[in-house]
């Protein structure tokens, strides 16, 4: 047995090739700093690991498998020449479930308590109670709409269950629902459903289904006490009709880690909107995902050695 691997960037681990041998002792591993040095070592390659080019792929003769370097890599990753190949693509999903799980509970449970009101006042040294009942969101009574219920979808809808909030989902794959939540639908009755959500959180890929999912005509179907939350990836937002909804009062506010364009120009008026918290592409990040990286590439790395079902295989043309 045994197979060539080659490793290219981006988040890539130094220890890996000694990792890989140890579980698979005929495995020749090779990693590279850049994709250009791998050019040679790429032609008889069985396997890869990062982000390969279209000149690295036609130069791979051999290769049979692609590890993803992420759950959902950026927008340009799955070209035309590689989701037409035979090479399988896995990609990271699952590694980030509960760091981001918690994230999107940050975003709820700040707009619940009013702290996207708060914060600005304490910037401002100023002492206001805001005593109205309209203010606080009661999560026993309230639902939150899950649209992509994977793995972080998944643990969101756990967490929000947990706080006593009715859980819908949108999803166009998965089979049934997780017990937390009450319904699961297909991606075409979203639009029935965003009128019922006092929460949308986004945790979807960008792919060519969910570009531009959440525009003017879904915050004008959403209730006007209602708040956006995405952690998934920016372009499946339109930001400046997200800023229009809010300032226009359709909707109540948004959180958001993921932007069509990042970093988020300066003089964008989502950075000062009253009801908007925002944090910095950062609510992936978390303690253990290195070894969880590790884990994954070498527990693909056996199952591709012994002619196994590798772990998250990727629907190329859809990029998930």
């Amino acid at each position: 047995m045994g197979f060539k691997l080659v490793i290219v960037p981006p988040n890539t681990q130094p220890d890996w090739p000694e990792k890989i041998r140890a579980a698979v002792p005929d495995c020749e591993v090779l990693m590279f700093d850049h994709s250009d040095a791998a050019m040679a070592a790429i032609e008889d390659a069985d396997a890869a690991y990062g982000t390969l080019s279209p000149e690295l792929l036609r130069r791979a003769k051999r290769l049979r498998w692609l590890q993803a370097p992420a759950a959902a890599p950026p927008v340009g990753y799955y070209y035309k020449e590689l989701i037409e190949s035979d090479v399988v693509v896995t990609n990271q999903r699952e590694i980030y479930n509960d760091h981001i799980g918690a994230h999107i509970m940050a975003f709820l449970l700040a707009f619940a308590r009013g702290f996207h009101r708060y914060i600005p006042q304490q910037m401002n040294r100023q002492w206001e109670q805001h005593r109205d009942l309209d203010s606080i969101v009661y999560l026993p009574e309230a639902t939150a709409l899950i649209v992509g219920v994977g793995g972080i979808g998944g643990e969101a809808a756990r967490l929000c269950a947990a706080f006593g909030m009715t859980v819908l989902g949108v999803d166009p794959r998965r089979p049934e629902a997780p017990p937390s939540l009450k319904s699961l639908h297909r991606p075409e009755s979203l639009h029935d459903i965003l009128p019922e959500a006092d929460f949308v959180i986004m945790t979807v890929p960008h792919t060519p289904q969910t570009e531009n999912m959440m525009a003017a005509r879904e915050f004008r179907l959403m209730k006007r006490t209602a708040y956006l939350i995405n952690i998934g990836r920016g372009g499946c937002v339109v930001l400046d009709d997200l800023a229009e909804a809010i300032r226009s009062g359709e909707i109540a506010g948004a959180g958001l880690d993921v932007f069509q364009v990042e970093p988020l120009p300066a003089d964008h008026p989502l950075w000062t909107l009253p009801g908007v918290l925002i944090t910095p592409h950062v609510a992936g990040i978390g303690p253990y995902l290195q070894d969880r990286r590790t884990e994954l590439l070498i527990d693909n790395c056996v199952r591709f050695n012994e002619g196994r079902e590798l772990r998250n295989i990727v629907d190329k043309a859809n990029w998930f």
